[in-house]
């Protein structure tokens, strides 16, 4: 399973031959507890895989989820309670914040995109711009704050971009080709296409057989213009530099989804603790 690959995985590279640190100050059998405490408001995410990791470092912990996970938090607030062999509490401890840390500052920027968003029939999607390594638990983390998963990698959607298009030789025959190959490889994914601008939108509606358009660095008069071209025909994405604060303007112009890249490769880390009580 991925998630317990990853954990050995990073407890590997954290613990090596051994926590010498906690081995030399701890007597083996000593027992402690731990809390772990929010020191800044948002959206809490990783509570549940910090319970795994627990679990994984020493079965024998007790693990107490305070909130679940997609819930807002506020500062000071007790998330999550851990006690048992103390030398497992501080040997887990740095994954289990890494994660939740990383998570959780994914999904309080998810949720701010989502929030500026009320009202609208819009949703916010992630990118490919993702930590290597990391992409299942940074997704996930997207969900945690109402966003939508994009494709996970390059084989659950053909997505034609610019330099598919360019080393195509045409939007055109990138489309056709794309649709012969998933017909000839008997292949249910989606396909979808980038547009620049609204001349090469003009030739991705006249060749149709895609599912989605992407509207790429649109400025709000053609997205809105584009999006009256499309109608309900295939659905449509914006995409671009796409920040909280031009979200909803994006949005109103009545595009289906937004991809906001920045989830993922911008957001900041919440600030959590695990403290020793």
């Amino acid at each position: 399973m991925i998630i317990d690959d990853f954990i050995r995985r990073s407890l590997q590279e954290d613990v090596g031959d051994g926590d010498h640190t906690s081995n030399a100050c701890i007597p083996e059998d000593a027992e402690g507890r731990a809390r772990m405490i929010v020191k800044e408001d948002g959206v809490i995410a990783g509570l549940e895989l910090a319970e795994q990791i627990f679990y994984h470092v020493d079965s024998s912990l007790r693990v107490k989820l305070m909130v679940a996970d997609g819930q807002r938090v506020k500062t000071g607030e007790i998330v999550l309670m851990v006690s048992g062999r103390a030398r497992s509490i501080l040997m887990a401890e740095r994954l289990v914040l890494n994660c939740a840390q990383r998570m959780s500052g994914i999904a309080t920027l998810t949720r701010s995109i989502v929030d500026t968003l009320h009202g609208l029939p819009t949703k916010v999607l992630d990118t490919r711009k993702t930590t290597p390594g990391l992409r299942f638990l940074e997704k996930l983390a997207v969900q945690m704050g109402g966003g939508v998963n994009h494709r996970f990698g390059l084989y659950d959607m053909i997505m034609i971009k610019d330099n598919h298009i360019d080393y195509a030789g045409g939007i055109e025959a990138a489309i056709r080709m794309a649709d012969e190959y998933r017909k000839n490889n008997q292949l249910s994914v989606k396909l979808e296409v980038e547009a620049r601008n609204l001349e090469e939108l003009d030739s991705i509606l006249r060749v149709g057989l895609i599912d989605r358009i992407m509207l790429d660095n649109f400025s709000y008069p053609d997205l809105r213009k584009a999006v009256q071209l499309i109608g309900d025909k295939y659905q449509t994405e914006a995409s671009g530099g796409i920040t909280i604060e031009t979200a909803r303007s994006y949005a109103e112009c009545g595009v289906d989804y937004l991809s906001v890249g920045a989830l993922t490769h911008s957001a900041k880390s919440l600030d959590i603790s695990l403290k020793a009580y």
